[in-house]
């Protein structure tokens, strides 16, 4: 495959997938500016590995390359650093889609899902937010799907266990 048809065949993903793929990288770092940079990265990594595409499932793939530059960003801020940098209570706001989107009860779940374990909030973020089967999922994380079935229900349940604790109600 030469370089014209592989940047077209970028473009035409970047096209489709970009608010997947950012949407995704941010929930995981909480940062406007990163996560366009590690998306910019995603789809670069993507070009330099288009051969090895193996054509089951295009946003998978994006996805799971995603994960991988956002995991690979986190590590060389030292997770422990990074997450102490991005406070849950500080919004982007210079995001004005973020603002408009965000109300009270979410900023809470927001909170909440902060304070999970990466791979929580990684099997959450995919399953509930981004709508990914439960295949597409064990693709993404390299699991196997008992293991993203179980990984879930323990995530959930750690969620909606910090909720409680943080006050939170639904009004029912």
């Amino acid at each position: 495959m030469d370089a014209q048809e592989k940047i077209k065949i970028i473009d035409q993903l970047y096209q489709k997938y970009n608010n997947d793929v950012y949407q995704f990288i941010y929930f995981m770092i909480r940062d406007r500016d990163t996560a366009l940079d590690l998306m910019q990265d995603t789809f670069i990594r993507s070009f330099e590995r288009l051969e090895q595409f193996k054509g089951i499932n295009e946003k998978s793939w994006l996805i799971k390359i995603a994960r991988n530059r956002t995991i690979d960003y986190i590590r060389k801020k030292k997770p422990l650093l990074f997450y102490n940098e991005q406070n849950v209570d500080r919004i982007d706001d210079n995001s004005p889609e973020i603002i408009a989107i965000l109300n009270e009860n979410e900023r809470e779940l927001y909170r909440a899902l902060n304070n999970l374990k990466r791979t929580h909030q990684e099997v959450i973020i995919l399953r509930k937010i981004n709508d990914f089967s439960i295949k597409e999922t064990a693709e993404i994380l390299d699991w196997n799907e008992q293991k993203v079935k179980n990984n879930l229900y323990q995530a959930m349940k750690s969620l909606k266990s910090d909720l409680i604790k943080g006050g939170y109600h639904d009004g029912a």
